[in-house]
């Protein structure tokens, strides 16, 4: 068969836009049920510990799952598992419209993050496999544009949504948006996108599965419901002991290499400088977007009292400067740059949360939209420059056959960072805010308690900052023969993916 590395398939950029609508659907669902909350609890009925779940229940089956549905796709086919997510997702989304109570909708988000976990990993896997080295800088670039569209898009889409009120549903068109966009996506991605999988078979690793779920559950479950509950002992306990079920993990998985070579992680992942330095990031920057979005969205709407509406308008500069330069930043700067281009953005967001630390202070409860606008510029600048190169930078040494499993790791890590940047919240921002607040009071309480966390993201900028430099100088992607040289076992380049 002739590889599509050296006569690339034409249908390959139909199958790229598939796969990123999916990607973005997957980027706005996380977000657009912030706004629509009030509407649900007060539609609904919903109880403050359901509301928790109706988000909270997503994120937790979405991250427990990731891992395992990279693998999956390696073993059976990334079209096949991608086509299950997105008929999956689009079922639990009408489920999720359609809910009667909100136990149903809790029951409904929790399907919807697992079958998210199923269709997101394959995305990267299948550009991975479907692309050839020279142009994934090109489609990274878009994936980033999609990336930094998603990360404000949720929060003004959901306003509209709901203020709209469409046909009487309330809340209810957030979930039933997607819909008619996972149909299409259902329906083109079987005409379009070529399977791949692993050259040699692999075999679900069950136990892998157990052990990467629970130690996962243990971490993010305590975070996720610290705050509710008062940071009892036992989540601390429990957090504490998922240390040794990631041990466990890693044992395992050594064993499971030497006895039949299908481990769910793949350990020699980490033997790539590139994908641990990238891992190492993928962390820390997960807990300052964990960290500033939350934080952000409560400083508008509850300190400054601004609509849902109003504050989703105000982020729409960061999600332009974001996109404007994810695409920049892989095409044409760190070809020439390299890892200084993602180092020049971690400075810049640096710099932009800085003058929001200023700004706030300066203008108090009387700060207005056109005054955030610079600092979120800068700030979305910077975004953009790290977010496409890095996972350019993560994958380029990644051997095709562990694609999935490196996609899923990804993800994983990323949705890991988040948590810890939303537990982090509890402390450096609610931690600041007085119970009981008079009127008058919670303006000026909430801008300090603002400013306050934008210093903690500061310090996890500069973290960032210096992790970088354990980055390759220059993409692999970008030195001829790229990231197929870094697999011995895979053989020549035109036979590295199975394609059918």
């Amino acid at each position: 068969m002739t590889s599509p590395v050296t006569t690339p398939d034409r249908r390959r950029w139909f199958a790229l836009a598939i796969v990123m609508t999916a990607a973005f659907m997957d980027l706005v669902d996380v977000t657009i049920v912030n706004i629509a909350i009030p509407s649900i609890q007060r539609d609904a009925g919903a109880t403050v510990s359901q509301i928790q779940w109706i988000t909270a229940g997503y994120a937790l089956a979405f991250a427990a799952g990731l891992i395992t549905g990279g693998r999956l796709g390696d073993i059976y086919g990334r079209k096949r598992l991608f086509l299950i997510g997105i008929a999956g997702f689009t079922l639990a989304s009408a489920l999720c419209g359609f809910a009667a109570n909100p136990e149903m909708l809790v029951a409904s988000r929790i399907l919807q993050g697992g079958m998210a976990a199923m269709m997101v990993p394959q995305v990267l896997s299948i550009v991975h496999a479907t692309f050839p080295a020279q142009e994934r800088g090109k489609v990274f670039g878009l994936f980033g544009m999609i990336v930094g569209l998603g990360a404000v898009s949720g929060p003004l889409l959901g306003a509209l949504l709901t203020e709209w009120n469409l046909f009487g549903l309330e809340w209810r068109p957030i979930f039933l948006i997607n819909m008619p966009v996972g149909i299409a996506g259902l329906l083109l991605g079987r005409k379009f996108i070529s399977e791949s999988k692993a050259p040699r078979a692999l075999k679900l690793d069950l136990v892998g599965v157990v052990l990467v779920t629970l130690g996962l559950l243990m971490l993010i479950y305590p975070l996720t419901r610290g705050r509710e509950l008062g940071w009892p002992v036992w989540g601390h306990v429990v957090m504490g002991s998922s240390v040794l079920v990631f041990g466990a993990l890693v044992a395992y998985e050594k064993y499971k290499t030497r006895r039949d070579g299908s481990p769910l992680i793949e350990l020699s992942l980490f033997k790539v400088k590139s994908f641990a330095a990238g891992i190492a990031v993928q962390v820390v920057f997960g807990v300052a977007l964990g960290v500033f979005f939350l934080v952000w969205t409560m400083y508008m709407q509850v300190g400054l009292g601004w609509t849902a509406l109003h504050a989703g308008l105000t982020g729409v500069p960061f999600s332009i400067a974001v996109s404007a330069a994810a695409g920049i930043s892989v095409q044409k700067l760190v070809p020439k740059f390299g890892r200084k281009v993602l180092q020049t953005g971690a400075l810049a967001m640096m710099t932009g949360v800085l003058i929001y630390i200023w700004e706030a202070g300066r203008y108090g409860a009387g700060i207005t939209s056109w005054q955030m606008a610079l600092p979120l510029v800068v700030m979305g600048v910077g975004m953009g420059l790290i977010v496409a190169p890095l996972t350019d930078a993560v994958l380029s040494d990644v051997p095709r056959e562990h694609a999935g499993s490196a996609s899923g790791l990804i993800n994983t890590t990323q949705q890991m960072g988040t948590a810890l940047g939303l537990g982090l919240v509890s402390v450096v921002f609610f931690g600041t805010i007085g119970d009981h607040l008079a009127p008058t009071e919670v303006g000026q309480a909430f801008t300090d308690a603002f400013s306050n966390s934008l210093w903690y993201v500061v310090g996890v900028l500069a973290v960032i900052f210096l992790l970088m430099f354990a980055l390759p100088g220059r993409p692999a992607q970008h030195v001829e023969g790229g990231a197929q040289e870094a697999d011995p076992t895979a053989g020549p380049v035109e036979k590295a993916p199975e394609l059918v």
